[in-house]
């Protein structure tokens, strides 16, 4: 996840709509996303009310590049600085967060920063107790979401430009982590940083197929639940899928 001409990606599978000038109004996002909010309730996406109320209030406008602003609450990915670099469709935010049942006071772990999008909703739905890390393999990504972030206050939250599949030790277990990039297995570390009791959330192809994979970690084993298709784009580093 316009007017005009509508690009279809054949590498990634989905339809780019065409670059213009930004020429909405602060007032007409606003209802926008009041719009998309009320569309992802009725359609079953959202329930939680803590997501709910970080959906109403993060600008999701702000985090996407200039000439495809205007298209901030349209059902397709848009294109990021980056390689092969996207902004999820709105959806996909509790497509992710609601089985992974994201709250208060939890230690979140993002794998693809990606906007920045996420990781400040991530921000608002764990509050002030909570902490959210995100890392970015990318350095012209990563360096969009940091200016978005900071740009708009998000200054507590821990950036790693980085191998995600590694994830970042320093402050785990990690009550939820999610990946936000297609991958063959689950990379171990991130497995391994998950504290018992936790939940794990990622895109995993499986017989050619992306399907987003729950995780929850007990002290004996780890559950597995098939969510539904999605169609991301391939985690790279360590633990990448290779594209050749």
């Amino acid at each position: 996840m316009g007017d005009g001409q509508i690009i279809f990606d054949k590498n990634q599978g989905w339809v780019i709509p065409p670059p213009k000038e930004p020429a909405k109004s602060k007032e007409e996002f606003k209802k926008e996303r009041e719009e998309k909010v009320r569309w992802l309730i009725g359609h079953g996406y959202l329930r939680s009310e803590r997501i709910k109320d970080a959906m109403l209030k993060v600008p999701r406008e702000d985090f996407i590049p200039p000439l495809y602003r205007d298209y901030a609450y349209l059902e397709v990915p848009l294109p990021l600085p980056g390689e092969k670099a996207t902004i999820s469709c709105p959806h996909s935010y509790p497509l992710f967060y609601e089985p992974l049942g994201l709250d208060k006071d939890h230690k979140f772990l993002e794998v693809g920063l990606g906007s920045g999008y996420g990781t400040a909703l991530a921000r608002e739905i764990v509050g002030l107790e909570g902490l959210v890390v995100s890392i970015e393999i990318d350095p012209l990504t990563f360096e969009f979401a940091r200016k978005n972030l900071e740009n708009l206050g998000y200054r507590d939250i821990i950036l790693v430009k980085g191998d995600g599949g590694l994830g970042y030790p320093d402050v785990s277990p990690y009550d939820r982590i999610c990946i936000t990039a297609a991958c063959i297995e689950i990379p171990p570390p991130l497995i391994e940083q998950l504290g018992i009791g936790g939940r794990l959330i990622a895109p995993v192809i499986e017989h050619g197929v992306q399907n987003l994979v729950l995780l929850e970690k007990s002290e004996k084993r780890i559950i597995k639940k098939v969510i539904c298709e999605v169609l991301y784009i391939p985690l790279k580093g360590r633990y990448g899928v290779s594209e050749e």
